[in-house]
């Protein structure tokens, strides 16, 4: 057996359907870190994590393996472990295969398909139902795929095959917490075999996805030797003397709020920057929503790409246009005020006769959003801008957004947010410098539509709501179980009434980083015709 191995961690961030240029990516490292033995991609990281229905292209698949044979080319001296999607017979199995001096030398199917919360791989994939085990330097290597480790049978059957090294790809997502969790199940697959393991994720946002890395080697033992960082591509070579990995400096731990706002800011980053956007826009309310937004669009492409607008009505406090233009100047990107009086009285005036004798209600402040909605998509059409909607997961929740109004927009940054999870990330967001003046942060939350408005005019706390949204959209606990947990029973049946009656906007909404344990969309799919909600309100 060797004395020593030498295994490089390739933490890339690789484009959906972007073929040829993840294969660039792909060489390109192989080639740069041609002094190693293996180097180890992600999961998927040739096509990209989830390619979704591409799968069923038989063109994607022919140039998939057109792909394929540039790498293999590649591998004169170095392996290269390629996870890729891979038809025969009719089937298709996620595949982890090694190459070395062009030729396949191991090929392992993907045993454990998740088809829960975020996955659908039982819609694409057969799973497989053996162990793959190579030789490499006197060492011998079993191959995993993400969802196997989650599952004690795969790597126990690696071992039994004879492996001394784990080498395990993953496109495991980020959601606040889920890091600690991922650590449990690593450790316990190495504990349970007493066998090092080499784990790789995929880096970089992908729709309503974000991937977060923090690769790592950890030793038969389970304590980490290596780790790569927190939503970042990177590289690291780690050598290891027999089976075990050599100790190297870890980098500190990330908290849970600068983990979730790095998140956030690679999310957006990559949708501008994978979807072909020179620019982004969003209306700037002197909100703490709109705010954290602006903070997030700057640090994900640069001041001199965002642009923010304010639009004030009669019912917009002075404070709120000089806080909105502090934020401004304070980040640096472009800022205009567009007064909104002339749109609406313009509307009203239009539709003075069809609302005779009617009382002003919610339609009249839906106008004042619908207007602005109107001005930020012409200058997301004039100039080509992404338009961002800055709506929360406590407003989207309820409903207490516009339809063609503050819900305008292309993608939704802070829409998996909680809004007493927007005033914990601003307050960490100005610990890096400032970005959002105290005032929005301390003072009470207002859609400004109405004099005097308060959000809480019309919801529960912030607090409170966000804990029965908690414990009903993300938990599944019934009206009696929330009362039993201590809250109001009509404060509950009310919040959940509201839930129920805004599916339908949420399914117009637009796009936006999962970052809690269930988001509305690829986690909660729930019907928009729904009459259960009755059967709840006897509990």
């Amino acid at each position: 057996m060797s004395t020593s191995l030498r295994i490089c961690l390739a933490q890339i961030n690789a484009t959906v359907g972007a073929l040829a240029a993840n294969t660039d990516q792909m060489i390109a490292a192989i080639a740069a870190n041609s002094q190693d033995d293996l180097i180890v991609f992600p999961e998927f990281a040739l096509c990209g994590y989830p390619p979704e229905d591409l799968l069923m292209r038989a063109d994607f698949h022919r140039r998939i393996n057109q792909q394929l044979e540039r790498i293999k080319a590649a591998t004169r001296t170095t392996a290269a472990a390629v996870s890729y999607p891979f038809y025969e017979d009719g089937n298709y199995f996620s595949v982890l295969s090694v190459f070395h001096n062009g030729k396949e030398v191991a090929h392992y199917r993907k045993q454990r398909l998740p088809n829960y919360a975020v996955f659908d791989e039982l819609r694409y994939f057969k799973p497989g139902d053996s162990a793959t085990v190579f030789e490499l330097k006197g060492t011998k290597l079993g191959l995993l795929i993400c969802e196997d480790l989650w599952h004690p049978e795969p790597a126990a059957q690696a071992r039994a095959a004879g492996a001394e090294i784990l080498v395990a790809v993953n496109a495991s997502p980020f959601e606040e917490y889920k890091y600690e969790q991922r650590l449990q199940v690593l450790r316990a697959r190495c504990v349970e075999n007493q066998i090092p393991l080499v784990y790789v994720n995929l880096v970089g946002g992908q729709d309503e996805l974000v991937f977060d890395g923090n690769s790592l080697v950890m030793d038969a033992t389970g304590s980490v030797s290596a780790h790569l960082p927190h939503c970042q591509t990177a590289y690291q070579s780690v050598e290891f003397s027999g089976h075990t990995p050599h100790a190297y400096e870890l980098p500190a731990a990330v908290e849970n709020e600068a983990s979730i706002y790095q998140a956030l800011v690679l999310a957006l980053r990559d949708y501008v920057e994978k979807n072909g956007f020179r620019s982004v826009l969003l209306g700037l309310s002197g909100g703490i929503d709109s705010a954290l937004t602006l903070a997030l669009a700057v640090d994900a492409i640069g001041a001199d790409r965002v642009r923010a607008v304010m639009m004030p009505y009669h019912y917009t406090a002075e404070m709120s246009v000089s806080d909105a233009e502090e934020q401004a100047k304070w980040l640096g990107c472009q800022f205009d005020i567009v007064p909104i009086a002339p749109m609406v009285e313009s509307f009203l005036t239009t539709l003075n006769p069809l609302f005779a004798d009617t009382p002003k209600d919610t339609t009249e402040e839906n106008l004042q959003a619908r207007c602005r909605g109107v001005l930020l998509m012409a200058l997301s059409n004039k100039y080509g801008s992404l338009l961002l909607t800055t709506g929360n997961k406590s407003e989207l929740a309820v409903g207490y957004c516009t339809l063609y109004g503050d819900m305008c927009g292309g993608f939704a940054p802070i829409k998996d947010l909680p809004k007493s999870l927007v005033y914990r990330l601003s307050t960490y967001r100005n610990t890096l410098s400032p970005a959002i003046p105290e005032r929005v942060i301390t003072r009470a939350p207002s859609a400004e539509l109405a004099p005097d408005q308060k959000d809480e005019d019309s919801l529960p706390p912030y607090d409170t709501l966000d804990e029965i949204i908690d414990g009903y959209a993300e938990r599944d606990l019934s009206v009696a179980d929330l009362v039993a947990l201590g809250y109001d029973r009509q404060t509950v049946k009310d919040v959940i009434r509201l839930i129920e009656r805004n599916e339908y906007k949420r399914k117009q909404g637009a796009p936006g980083p999962k970052v809690t344990r269930r988001n509305f969309n690829k986690d909660r799919r729930y019907p928009i015709t729904n009459q259960y909600v009755g059967a709840l309100m006897q509990d």
